[in-house]
């Protein structure tokens, strides 16, 4: 099984940034290194919920926005080690859109869910998978260092 590693800072921001944009879903990209223990993150990075049709129960990154961070990341010799939203009213588990809608295999997923304004379950899924045709969502420890 996969692991996941971020500090306390990291962890308590995806899980503010969920809080501060109930009752939408928030969304950020997810910056760190491959280590021997696991994916490390290092840094979680908030962007712009760009869907204007259904926000309260989808997330898009605009491209150039996602640009714009993954250069700013290589500036700091980070990579993209994964993304992050929130589930307003609903639970912490990955949908067939969330599916879907995921194209970077061997990234972590971590979802939040925020029940009436206020975090409860945070939970990582890393894309498995090398195709379209056979990606899939795999449980991920998440460790959250002090």
């Amino acid at each position: 099984m996969s692991v996941l590693r971020l500090s306390r800072a990291v962890y308590h921001a995806i899980r503010a940034h969920g809080e501060q944009t109930y009752p939408n879903e928030c969304c950020g990209v997810l910056l760190g290194e491959y280590a021997s223990e696991g994916r490390l993150i290092r840094a979680a990075i908030p962007a712009t919920n760009a869907r204007t049709d259904s926000a309260h129960n989808r997330y898009s990154i605009a491209p150039a926005e996602l640009v714009k961070i993954e250069l700013d990341a290589r500036r700091q010799s980070l990579g993209i080690g994964g993304f992050y939203h929130s589930h307003p009213d609903h639970p912490a588990l990955w949908s067939a859109t969330d599916l879907a809608e995921a194209h970077w295999f061997g990234c972590s997923y971590v979802i939040t869910e925020v029940a009436e304004g206020k975090t409860t379950v945070t939970n990582s899924f890393l894309l498995a998978g090398s195709t379209e045709d056979n990606k899939c969502f795999e449980q991920e420890v998440m460790h959250v260092d002090n």
